[in-house]
């Protein structure tokens, strides 16, 4: 396992360095710079900007900022972010608790929901109760994310009242109590609900179908002959088998739910790091927008690896070679 980690860490390390050259070749496309984020040069004396612009580097051939930059990043130094007059570190570690806690809570919604309708739809297969599930997956197919962020808001927060609108927590509400994370729980239900609203519907009709297909296979037979109890052959036998491939999902929903944050984020008002990502590029905070980038590719990567593993504890078959 420690051989197999390895490699593919190493692996991961051409990727990284392909994707750095292209998010730092963009970032230098896009017009203006972070300086010109800051600073109207219809309103700012040109001599001062050209100073400015020459001693933070913006001057110097592109190889040599990308050097500066790769560097930086490799010892943990991202840069400051002119924007929010703090290093990018920092800001990074302020909003990433809270990205991953909607991350969390999301995957909860997620595999808890369709393992559940899942399991429900298959055993009651072509009946009232599966045709309801499925009806539902569909509309959770066609909804756009934004979509059904603007509708949870007007009803469970404006009409029924039951979940605030946008925020991370409440207003006046002692760090560290019981009310604060009940605080930020109730914050957060309705985003995580909405990120996950798609690969639920997705999931439970991928279990569905797979454990239908499942039962008719020669194993669940052989176990029916033996006298093997109906929960007992899809808890035990059927599930293991069809969550196999849901653990491909877990990993590839690691990068997925980062990159999906940035809309729901956005809606919601929710201080993550999606929302500072659409920010970032607003003000042509680029060493942040950079800095977010290279993270979520991580991620993404990392995901890959995470449901490699995964795979072997889920099915002892599988060994990792």
């Amino acid at each position: 396992m420690v051989a197999f980690a390895l490699r593919r860490f190493l692996t991961m390390i051409p990727i990284l360095i392909l994707i750095s050259i292209a998010v730092f070749t963009l970032a230098k496309l896009m017009p203006g710079d972070a300086l010109s984020g800051k600073i109207d040069p219809n309103n700012a004396n040109p001599e001062y900007i050209a100073k400015m612009r020459e001693s933070l580097g913006f001057n110097d051939p592109i190889p040599v900022q990308y050097g500066r930059w790769v560097s930086g990043f490799l010892w943990g130094d991202l840069g400051d972010s002119f924007n929010h007059k703090m290093p990018v570190t920092q800001l990074i570690g302020e909003r990433l608790p809270n990205t991953i806690f909607l991350m969390s809570m999301s995957l909860v919604f997620t595999y808890l929901g369709a393992l559940v309708m899942g399991m429900i739809a298959a055993r009651r297969r072509f009946t009232w109760i599966d045709n309801i599930i499925v009806t539902l997956n569909y509309i959770g197919y066609a909804i756009p994310s934004f979509f059904a962020a603007i509708v949870c808001i007007y009803v469970f927060a404006i009409l029924l009242g039951w979940v605030p609108a946008s925020g991370s927590i409440g207003v006046d509400v002692e760090q560290g109590s019981l009310s604060y994370y009940l605080s930020k729980v109730g914050h957060t239900i309705l985003p995580a609900a909405v990120l996950g609203l798609f690969n639920t519907a997705a999931y439970t009709q991928f279990l569905r179908n797979d454990i239908i297909e499942g039962s008719s296979k020669d194993y669940v037979r052989t176990a029916m002959a033996k006298g093997t109890g109906e929960s007992a052959i899809y808890n035990k036998h059927i599930l293991r088998n069809s969550l196999i491939p849901m653990v491909t999902f877990l990993g590839l929903d690691i990068g997925n739910l980062l990159g999906g944050a940035v809309i729901v984020e956005t809606i919601f008002t929710y201080p993550g790091l999606g929302q500072l990502f659409i920010n970032s590029i607003n003000n042509r905070d680029y060493s942040v927008v950079m800095s977010i980038t290279m993270l979520l590719t991580f991620m993404a990567l990392l995901g890959n690896l995470i449901a490699d593993w995964l795979y072997s504890v889920v099915d002892p078959r599988i060994r990792l070679k």
